[in-house]
């Protein structure tokens, strides 16, 4: 006697649509600020683990068809994604890059459903001798643990306290030289991290006693240092509501995730960016100039500009994003999404050579607030950094000298030492 469906390759199947569903469940905390779309990944993920459960415990044809259609409505919602646009779910208005993570779990949905269908189209013995899913799941847990550590490891906690860097909302822009880079060309608008040292000084090499920075003191709740490598946890400011700590956390967090697919400068150039010339600083700007005044804003897939470190060997290390918000946004405008947790700035006094496809910092300003001739200035955008490596002031941390920019009058520059990490 034969059936039209194989137990072990069903099970098999099964295996990894549980490991598709849990790679889903872990990274919808990442888009948390997208309630829709966090709650699409958490539904689709709960679908494709009760798809495998299912599969598992009950040895019928119909549960392997449902797994197959699940798996593949879920591959080609990925597929769609990295194609075009999906307006109509907010998180989902711009196409999104092809990463690690979406690429593993993607993966393991179409091997189960391939392997479904295998199973559903393989004639066997109903008393065939049993096959070991040991090797199978050890596969899957390979290809789905990495992925699940990957998502959970930057996910920030929502304990609220903390301490930060003042309360101003407006400073960290990219290093004077990037920061500026970024508002030149048409406006800036993204946003971008930016793990220079707080040390660095502008692309003249000159510091500026505007940019003396300040901690404030601790809050009651202890606040924990920031570490890139642990949960993220900018808790103990006084005065930051929970939507406020929720949203900065969560910033980082993406940024964590998702910015590391810049890691090799020669993929930046490929798609864009361009140096501004600022690497003897200690840190060097590439800015993407024809993503400063689109709609797309604090978007670690399409950051206005990038950071990277000169390293002793040559090579380069991306240590944080410069985002951007359009030059037609004032300083006094932006968007108050992390409270005192995160300060803007800007950069009026820096000026860039006209090479039309690869301006470079080569100046700054007279008194009178102007360019030489031979020099262009660029409408100032208001910009934050954020930061993949621990930094001193914490991870909005903006650059020191000329390079911390301007902030709101009033207002001095933020050091959230409380969150500093070394």
């Amino acid at each position: 006697m034969t059936e039209r469906r194989d137990p072990f390759l069903s099970s098999v199947a099964a295996l990894a649509s549980v490991g598709a569903g849990a790679i889903h469940c872990a990274v919808a905390g990442v888009h948390a600020e997208h309630v829709t779309l966090a709650r699409l990944f958490v539904l689709t993920g709960v679908v494709q683990i009760g798809m495998g459960v299912w599969n598992l415990v009950r040895a019928a044809r119909p549960a392997t068809w449902a797994l197959i259609i699940v798996n593949l409505i879920a591959v080609g919602a990925w597929a769609t994604s990295r194609l075009t646009s999906v307006s109509w779910i907010d998180g989902l208005g711009q196409r999104e890059p092809i990463g690690l993570v979406d690429t593993l779990c993607a993966a393991l949905g179409s091997a189960a459903a391939l392997i479904g269908f295998f199973a559903l189209r393989r004639s066997v013995t109903a008393a065939g001798p049993t096959r070991s899913l040991l090797i199978p799941a050890l596969a899957v847990a390979v290809i789905a643990a990495p992925a699940v550590w990957s998502s959970t490891t930057h996910e920030h906690s929502e304990a609220v306290g903390h301490q930060h860097a003042a309360g101003d909302a407006h400073s960290d822009a990219p290093s004077s030289e990037a920061s500026d880079a970024g508002a030149t060309t048409s406006s800036t608008a993204h946003s971008h991290s930016s793990t220079t040292p707080t040390g660095s000084t502008n692309g003249s090499g000159d510091t500026s006693p505007e940019a003396t920075t300040h901690a404030h003191a601790a809050a009651a709740v202890a606040p924990v240092p920031y570490d890139p490598t642990k949960p993220i946890d900018l808790g103990g400011v006084p005065g930051v509501t929970a939507e406020q700590q929720a949203a900065a956390e969560n910033i980082v967090a993406e940024t964590l995730i998702r910015l590391p697919q810049w890691s090799d400068y020669r993929t930046a150039e490929a798609a864009g960016f361009r140096s501004i010339g600022d690497a003897l600083t200690g840190v060097e700007h590439f800015v993407q100039w024809s993503w400063i005044n689109d709609d797309i804003t604090l978007n670690p897939n399409f950051p206005e500009s990038l950071v990277y470190e000169p390293q002793p060997d040559g090579s380069k290390k991306l240590v944080s994003a410069m985002y951007m918000l359009p030059s037609t946004v004032a300083l006094a405008d932006v968007p108050d999404i992390g409270g005192a947790l995160m300060q803007w700035h800007i950069h009026d006094n820096l000026c860039f050579t006209k090479d039309p496809d690869q301006p470079t910092v080569r100046g700054i300003t007279n008194a009178k607030g102007e360019c030489p001739s031979h020099l262009q200035k660029f409408p100032s955008a208001p910009m934050i950094h954020v930061w993949i490596t621990p930094h001193k002031c914490g991870p909005f941390a903006a650059l020191e000298g000329i390079g911390a920019g301007q902030v709101l009058e009033g207002q001095d520059h933020a050091c959230d030492a409380a969150h500093g990490g070394h």
